[in-house]
């Protein structure tokens, strides 16, 4: 099957081809715009590009899927364009001392994340928001159909991708992470969640930042002045560890939550997300490859973590256990942190919400390591120095309940 697969995604290659002048000339004749007020983001999109046809290997949904994507992202970038020259004001919108979850993924963030956003004062992105931010331009519906298109769009996904939403809350209403609204900008680790493209990643790292980080602000600029003003914007991504400097730059008042939690848990749940998130767009999956990926990548992430200790400044560290051990607890440090009030109409939206899905909705999972080609012990030594930093509780345990030590003193 996966040589029939890539034989039809040579034949759509010639007849769809994913070239970034094409489809940025598709795209302008698509909105009627000359050209793009960002004209590095061409660059961004032959580096992504490059990546697609080489390594990821991609699926015939995969080709479509990808073309679709960046499309839609240029659809975006063009119409904010518009907006920006309708409405000077926009880009003059405040985006004061916004609140940004991040850390390990597979720590809570998304349980956190849906917490905060039950308060009336703050305000998450949702799915749709991120997706469409701008209503559908269509000669014959004049109603908003956002929401029920990417609501489409993701049931075929989880149709897709079966046993997901059993990890990883999917929904066109749900708040949604950030890496959604940088991949606007096509310069985003949200496509090396989703594909196989090692060198656009490592590209991203080498690069820098700065300008999603830019363009970050701006969108939220544009999703504030859809609403009312003076809102507390929080929001979410693991992958705003690797990113920290870009993030100070724009928002220098920006509050951060980092979580903690066993690397083990994370890396056996992380590396198995990861595989069915790719399963779709890809004829081919090497789970020992995933694991290593995986766990290179969030080392990293962690010694980036152990760097700020005792240098960081309006960071709140949380411990997983403290987040599903004692959710509204962990709620009210991370107000007292941020010089919030937690009122009582919010604490009161929280406790409904925990008593009808309690741990945000989420079973509990045991993932293994060994199904990934990855050793507990060497895994527990790679992140030893950053268990002892942030006094990470063990968690992970081996087939039969004994937990994972480590194989010597850290």
């Amino acid at each position: 099957m996966g040589a029939v697969q890539r034989q039809v995604v040579r034949a759509l290659q010639r007849v769809l081809p994913l070239e970034a002048h094409m489809l940025v000339e598709t795209a302008l004749r698509d909105v009627g715009r000359a050209s793009l007020s960002d004209s590095t983001v061409e660059m961004a999109l032959e580096r992504l590009l490059a990546a697609l046809e080489h390594e990821a290997e991609l699926s015939v949904f995969g080709h479509v899927a990808a073309r679709f994507d960046v499309l839609r992202c240029l659809h975006n970038l063009l119409r904010m364009d518009i907006a920006e020259e309708q409405d000077g004001d926009i880009v003059r919108r405040p985006v004061g001392r916004p609140i940004f979850i991040t850390g390990l993924p597979r720590s809570g963030s998304t349980f956190l994340h849906t917490l905060l956003a039950l308060d009336p004062g703050n305000v998450a992105p949702l799915s749709w928001q991120l997706l469409y931010p701008f209503p559908l331009r269509t000669r014959f519906l004049h109603s908003d159909r956002r929401r029920a298109r990417v609501a489409r769009q993701l049931a075929l996904f989880r149709l897709m991708a079966p046993g997901l939403a059993h990890m990883h809350q999917i929904g066109a209403d749900v708040p949604q992470e950030c890496t959604d609204i940088t991949g606007q900008t096509l310069r985003s680790l949200r496509f090396d969640t989703v594909y196989y493209v090692p060198s656009y990643r490592d590209w991203l790292d080498r690069n820098g930042h700065d300008a999603a980080y830019v363009f970050h602000r701006r969108f939220l600029q544009h999703l504030d002045a859809q609403g009312p003003a003076g809102r507390q914007w929080v929001l979410k991504s693991p992958d705003h560890v690797f990113a920290l400097e870009a993030l100070r730059k724009v928002y220098p008042d920006a509050h951060v939550v980092m979580l903690h939690r066993d690397p083990l848990k994370v890396i056996a749940s992380v590396a198995k997300l990861t595989e069915m998130l790719r399963r779709p767009f890809t004829v081919h999956q090497d789970r020992a490859r995933i694991g290593r990926e995986v766990c290179d990548r969030w080392a990293y992430g962690a010694q980036r973590m152990v760097a700020l200790r005792g240098s960081s400044r309006n960071i709140l560290h949380l411990h997983y256990s403290e987040i599903v051990g004692a959710p509204l607890r962990a709620v009210a440090r991370l107000y007292r942190h941020c010089g919030l009030t937690l009122s009582a109409a919010a604490e009161a939206r929280m406790c409904q919400y925990l008593h009808r899905a309690p741990r945000g909705g989420y079973g509990i999972h045991n993932h293994s390591l060994a199904a990934f080609g990855l050793d507990p012990l060497e895994v527990r030594e790679q992140f030893a120095r950053y268990m002892n930093v942030y006094d990470v509780p063990l968690e992970y345990a081996q087939p039969g309940g004994t937990p994972v030590l480590s194989a010597r003193p850290a």
